[in-house]
């Protein structure tokens, strides 16, 4: 590949429970959050890769932009199917090769058609060794990680990549994997049962990047039940004056006190008992 024009697609939503289309109007916004799993892959491309993001939630997809690419990455959840298959036709017309991942594709590649290269479940490990093969022209049709990866690697989301505006709140991620077993939910199959953290150091990396990004909107941060707590013991503890809070109203917060951190500590120790 000569050239290195990646065109990072999020296709759009149908209209359901998670497109929150009739809400979103109200709000002056195009999406509830921004694809946060494209994001977080646009920082593990080389600094000679030239990316640009599109979500179809908020921008359609124009010719322009598929004749600017030379790689089509797209992510979606199953409630993305319908859109996805026509961004597949649309870049396979263009002549450019798709890269799938997400939830969906882990979950049914199988069944997917046209796909030129599938990346499944969590791609730390596994899309620096899919890039050096592109590169190499020994690309494999499926990548599968061997393990769970450790999350405390997972880099910053490239927010600069979106218009941040267009958005009801940003999404963070603090933890994966998750010790229940809910019958309607598929996360223990993707991310398995014990949970995994992100550092608070991390954390505060990320409200500081969108912080200096200039948003001061709403924050959706997705965690275990129970982890998110853990996160916010520790930032009050350790870090009771950052930059995303308001620094004044913060250096009055007290600190928990000891009670609620071992309480704590006992739950997360139940927990990771539970998941085995």
């Amino acid at each position: 590949m000569t050239q290195k024009h990646v065109l990072l697609v999020y296709p759009a939503f149908a209209t359901s429970f998670w497109s929150f289309k009739f809400a979103l109007q109200y709000l002056g916004k195009k999406s509830s959050m921004p694809p946060l799993g494209l994001l977080t892959l646009a920082n593990m491309f080389p600094s000679d890769y030239h990316l640009r993001l599109v979500d179809m939630n908020v921008h359609p997809l124009t010719d322009a932009d598929l004749q600017w690419a030379d790689l089509v990455c797209t992510s979606t959840m199953i409630v993305q199917r319908q859109s996805l298959e026509h961004v597949i036709t649309r870049a396979k017309r263009a002549g450019k090769p798709v890269v799938a991942g997400g939830p969906h594709p882990t979950s049914y590649w199988e069944d997917m058609e046209d796909i030129d290269y599938f990346l499944l479940g969590e791609v730390e490990e596994t899309f620096p060794r899919f890039l050096h093969d592109l590169e190499q022209g020994t690309a494999q049709h499926c990548y599968v990680p061997q393990e769970k990866p450790a999350i405390t690697q997972t880099p910053l989301p490239r927010y600069d990549l979106i218009t941040m505006r267009a958005y009801g709140s940003m999404l963070l991620q603090f933890s994966r994997g998750c010790p229940f077993d809910c019958e309607f939910c598929d996360i223990t199959k993707l991310y398995g049962r014990v949970p995994r953290t992100k550092t608070p150091e991390q954390m505060l990396a990320e409200f500081d990047l969108l912080y200096d990004l200039g948003w001061r909107g709403a924050l959706f941060i997705a965690a275990v039940p129970g982890m998110l707590l853990a996160l916010l013991i520790l930032l009050t503890v350790r870090e009771p004056a950052r930059g995303v809070f308001d620094s004044d109203a913060a250096r009055k917060l007290p600190a928990p006190p000891i009670s609620a951190v071992l309480g704590f500590a006992i739950r997360c120790r139940g927990d990771r008992d539970l998941g085995g």
